[in-house]
């Protein structure tokens, strides 16, 4: 199942998270956007004058990490903080400006992932930011209060 989807129009890199889906943050979607990263920095006569822009399809542009996935294993949940983090990285020194065009709810992971683009447009009408984290008492990591 593709997560997500990598489009060039013009000096515009459009990566769409796909499906209807809450595209919830586990190390396949990690892994599927940082090959879309990589993609566009391979691509090096694109890189002057481009911009990234990060949307998805759907209610969600991203419900969070998928706790479904890692359950109630701990090894999991470090696996994907620490390559949530490698992306946080990736984007937050991305070689060209980027946007995250939210079309819906961006919670916890998801709302940190919005976060490191450098800029964040999103609809009135729809969708709203939030940390839940602070709602179930989690334990916010340092490093995403420093993104925040």
């Amino acid at each position: 199942m593709e997560m997500c989807n990598l489009e060039k129009r013009g000096k515009l890199f459009i990566l769409t998270f796909t499906g209807e889906d809450e595209h919830r943050i586990n190390p396949a979607r990690i892994d599927a956007i940082r090959s879309a990263l990589n993609q566009i920095r391979s691509d090096s006569t694109s890189l002057s004058g481009s911009v990234l822009i990060t949307t998805a399809h759907g209610k969600f542009f991203s419900n969070g990490y998928d706790l479904a996935w890692a359950g109630s294993s701990p090894d999991k949940i470090r696996l994907m903080s620490s390559k949530l983090r490698e992306l946080v990285a990736d984007l937050i020194s991305f070689p060209m400006p980027t946007v995250a065009a939210i079309t819906g709810h961006a919670c916890a992971a998801g709302l940190i992932f919005a976060f490191c683009h450098d800029y964040i447009v999103m609809r009135k009408d729809r969708g709203f930011l939030y940390m839940s984290e602070t709602d179930i008492g989690l334990k916010i990591p340092a490093w995403f209060i420093a993104v925040i």
